[in-house]
């Protein structure tokens, strides 16, 4: 820090002076303070230190600490003035550095914001450090930057120009199509994630925590929630579908390896349903019509299992065979219409729908992945499915009505198995569990 460009902080240029280096230094190099590795501690307290909640959070009445604060500004101005001075000069850093940035990237306003957020807790990695070693959670201390960074693009008059061409791996979309960096949304994932989407520009996010509860993270349109804790203990990635307007269906296999299932009404999340059988996978789950949910599992012996909601029962499950490797994966685009992919023998991708009144054969697609498939559809009679190439890259392959595409390599580095969602006729939002176990999202509009 002492030695970083362009930052403004005179304390910490001067180490004998500075009143962070020595306590809060040695506090820091004892601790685990980077952003992935402490996500246990931001799922449960990301509102510690919010303007809201921090009295919440002590015994002390809100007027003594207000009268405290109001004598130490008028006993103790040149302190005030320093400590102000601390927080603003970082507050300046920021401006300063999203100013510099901001000509040299285009795309829209969150992921110039996601790159220059990431470029500057890279140059200015210590500012983080004294920060989280203050004990400022690390999520409230990324989102007031983030949020500094917003504003200022929005009030800078600077216009952007496009991105020159990256080095290394890059995508092969359609005409006119283009993936977006890639972008870390934090937590300490133990499985996949899980995505379902409700309404144009709304995106719901389901992990795993370490716990083994669920986690819920959202998009509303503008940004990121933190996440919440759902409860529960699972054994396996969830897997969740929406089939209206503020509905949202669960699923996830428990410590008996039945399938559960949990929904939220547009008000509450209920409780936990056991919905029996014996899954070796991963559940996933489609939808085609309101009130109705196909779920689709692996069961004990490698072959695919169908369980559907009618709208007021639950079927028993339908054995489908096959002989899987992987967890399944479903998507519906029409009324009556369900594609299921899954892993088969050979690492090959395998493919099974129904048609409204029969299900078809496996076909088989090839390639050689390894993870289980994840499937999107952003129209009817389009598919899009990822998969984890074994070199941990994201690759796809899409059906165009007419054919299939061959496959394409996005890149990227992850583990376990991706996860896809369209609300758009453009739009495609991926999510996986990156080498830090973070959850990490790309997309295409």
């Amino acid at each position: 820090m002492h030695n970083k460009e362009n930052l403004y902080c005179p304390y910490c240029m001067q180490q004998n002076v500075c009143p962070f280096f020595y306590e809060q230094m040695r506090k820091f190099n004892n601790s685990d303070h980077d952003d992935e590795t402490r996500g246990d501690d931001e799922l449960q307290h990301f509102d510690l230190f919010s303007e809201e909640s921090y009295l919440n959070n002590t015994r002390a009445p809100e007027q003594d600490v207000t009268r405290i604060y109001t004598i130490l500004n008028n006993q103790q101005p040149q302190l005030f003035r320093e400590m102000q001075r601390i927080i603003e000069n970082y507050v300046r850093t920021a401006i300063s550095f999203t100013l510099d940035e901001s000509p040299k990237y285009g795309g829209n306003i969150n992921q110039r914001i996601n790159t220059i957020y990431n470029n500057f807790r890279r140059r200015y990695d210590t500012i983080f450090s004294v920060l989280s070693a203050s004990g400022l959670p690390n999520s409230v201390v990324r989102r007031t930057f983030r949020d500094i960074i917003e504003f200022t693009l929005r009030n800078s008059t600077v216009p952007p120009f496009p991105v020159p061409p990256q080095p290394g791996p890059q995508p092969q979309p359609e005409p006119g199509d283009e993936w977006s960096q890639w972008e870390d949304l934090g937590g300490v994932l133990k499985f996949s994630p899980a995505v379902s989407s409700w309404a144009p520009n709304r995106l719901d996010v389901f992990v795993t925590g370490t716990d083994s509860a669920l986690y819920h993270k959202y998009w509303n349109g503008s940004r990121w929630s933190e996440y919440e804790n759902l409860g529960g203990i699972l054994t396996s990635a969830p897997a969740a579908v929406s089939w209206g307007n503020n509905r949202i269906d669960i699923f996830g296999r428990g410590t008996t390896n039945s399938m559960y299932h949990k929904y939220f009404d547009g008000s509450n999340f209920s409780e936990w349903e056991d919905l029996g059988g014996v899954l070796t996978s991963a559940p996933t789950v489609s939808s085609w019509a309101p009130n109705r949910l196909d779920t689709f599992v692996r069961g004990t012996d490698n072959a695919l299992y169908h369980k559907w909601w009618n709208g007021s029962t639950w079927s028993d499950f339908e054995n489908l065979g096959g002989n899987l490797t992987s967890a399944p994966a479903a998507v519906s685009w029409g009324n009556n219409r369900i594609d299921v992919f899954v892993r088969g023998q050979g690492n090959r991708l395998y493919h099974k729908w129904w048609d409204g009144s029969n299900w078809s054969d496996f076909e088989d697609l090839g390639g050689n992945i390894a993870s289980a498939p994840a499937v999107s559809s952003r129209a009817t009679n389009r598919l899009e499915v990822f998969a984890r190439n074994p070199n941990n890259q994201l690759i796809t392959r899409s059906w165009n009505g007419s054919r299939w595409s061959n496959w394409q390599t996005i890149g990227g580095t992850f583990t376990l198995d991706p996860a896809a969602v369209s609300w758009g006729p453009r739009r495609t939002d991926v999510f996986v569990k990156g080498s830090n176990n973070a959850l990490w999202h790309i997309w295409r509009d």
